[in-house]
């Protein structure tokens, strides 16, 4: 693949607007279409259910996408596709800024039209603008920071700096991996330059910024014993060996292979040009700090975003001397969308997909069935207490998800209220003392419940009725009664975070 190390100036590259906008146009209304599909993500029943009492910060995650749940629910309606539609307009966003980085960097109108059309079908990008994930707005806010970067750099337009500082700092409201671009980039300067970009009063003025926009987040950290270290703790301990098995495949699989290739052209192209060797050496910078911390590869993706955006000018020149490659190119790229979205998307009926590896490849989808009937067989089991029972009970949640679904329907259904000590849910406090019957939703035997109650039998199970093996399906629903020590004195065994 060709490489070329000169780079047209952004003001002379013509702009593939139309095009471009047509894709994320039809990006958001394909999203939108099937946002109904399948139900709730879990984590969107969390992050629905801690919109509903607003704060600065929580203990696993920063404000700023439950405040997005909050606000979708208070606008569209409570329902699984208003919290999908800002998701929907953030992907569709993402798509044109990758254009126009892609732009920035020389990128002519087919150039741009390949990044928006990679972009649109990369399986990060259609699971961020399919669920609300803090994903979702992270995306964006990384894709903004880094064409705000480029045009500080491409251009020696240091005005630019305070665009990065302020969406650096509104970054961290969502999650703090922002960190990773600022790390990585910041020391691809002190390495590769170019270092007269540090002489630079608005680059130092702009960082100020950042930091005064993320204070309050930064206080709450402080102030709380800094909560998104201890559940960056807690998950390398739960999935720190799974991440870092899965590291490098997904180095390529996030993209898709086609794609990736792309990213890999990108990635040289950034290394050739002086001014953009810091981007090319924040790469394996990111990587490391993600394999030391044991996070996910998916932190990653928005520098893979840059890198496929970079390798798209080069990659149209080689084409541009084969029909034949041409031809290549859009045969791997239309394979590629539909490889990458059938396991990402609700595309197939979950009964034919029930068993086959579509399901295996992402939790998404896998973890969005069975919802109705969870609810429904628990709300069964709540409905056949005796009546002084029903009086006296609570519902005991094991996670987020189920704390989530059940506080969804609990009206609907005439459920009691429903506590859980699993992360924030914790910090809402225990039952109180008057609740001497709890329905709980677990993998353990009854047996496992005794040192808390009194007793404990078996009064149904989950089963989302096509043969899902997902986090919910198979649980038993336990009935327990008389809490042997007092709520207040048990609730801390009850706390977990993961």
């Amino acid at each position: 693949m060709l490489v070329n190390e000169h780079t047209r100036a952004p003001a002379t590259t013509p702009t593939a607007r139309r095009p471009v906008i047509a894709i994320s146009v039809a990006l958001f209304g394909i999203l939108l279409a099937l946002s109904p599909w399948y139900g709730y993500y879990r984590d969107e029943l969390y992050f629905r259910l801690l919109g509903e009492q607003p704060a600065l910060g929580y203990f696993d995650t920063p404000p700023l996408t439950p405040m997005i749940a909050r606000a979708s629910i208070t606008i569209f309606g409570d329902n699984v596709v208003a919290l999908r539609i800002f998701p929907a307009m953030i992907a569709s966003l993402v798509v044109v800024l990758v254009a126009l980085i892609c732009r920035e960097l020389g990128g002519g109108r087919n150039a741009q039209v390949l990044a928006a059309v990679g972009a649109a079908t990369s399986s990060m990008v259609l699971v961020a603008g399919h669920t609300l994930l803090t994903l979702s707005l992270d995306l964006a806010l990384w894709t903004a920071a880094t064409l705000f970067t480029l045009r500080a750099l491409v251009r020696s337009d240091g005005r630019w700096w305070f665009a990065v500082g302020a969406v650096a700092g509104l970054a961290t409201y969502n999650r703090h991996l922002i960190l990773l671009l600022i790390i990585g980039v910041g020391t691809g300067i002190l390495l590769a330059g170019p270092r007269t970009v540090l002489r630079d009063k608005r680059l130092w003025a702009a960082a100020l910024l950042a930091v005064l926009i993320a204070l309050p987040n930064l206080w709450y950290q402080l102030t709380n014993d800094w909560p998104q270290a201890q559940m960056v703790d807690a998950l390398k301990e739960w999935n720190g060996p799974r991440n870092l098995a899965l590291f490098a495949p997904l180095q390529i699989l996030l993209l898709g292979p086609p794609l990736a290739i792309i990213a890999a052209a990108g990635l040289l192209r950034l290394w050739r040009d002086p001014r953009l060797r810091c981007f090319a050496i924040a790469y394996p910078v990111a990587c490391a700090l993600v394999l030391y911390s044991a996070g996910r590869a998916d932190y990653l993706f928005g520098l893979h975003l840059l890198m496929f955006a970079a390798g798209c000018e080069p990659t149209v020149r080689w084409l541009s001397t084969s029909t034949r490659r041409r031809n290549l190119l859009v045969a791997s790229v239309t394979l590629n969308a539909i490889l990458t979205a059938l396991p990402v998307l609700p595309l197939v009926p979950p009964p034919a997909a029930a068993g086959t590896p579509l399901f295996a490849l992402n939790e998404v989808p896998r973890e969005s069935i069975g919802w109705p009937q969870f609810v429904t067989q628990v709300a069964t089991v709540v409905r056949n207490l005796p009546p002084d029972d029903r009086a006296k009970a609570v519902i005991l949640a094991q996670n987020y998800g189920q704390a989530g679904i059940l506080d969804r329907y609990a009206k609907d259904f005439g459920l009691p209220h429903i506590y859980s000590g699993h992360n924030e849910l914790y910090f809402r406090g225990s039952p109180p003392e008057s609740a001497r019957v709890v329905v709980t939703i677990t993998k353990e035997p009854a047996r496992q419940a005794t040192p808390f109650f009194t007793s404990c039998t078996e009064q149904g199970h989950i089963d989302n009725g096509i043969g899902l093996d997902n986090q919910e399906d198979g649980k038993l629903i336990l009935v327990c009664r008389d809490p042997i020590r007092p709520w207040s004195e048990m609730w801390p065994e009850f706390r977990k975070h993961n």
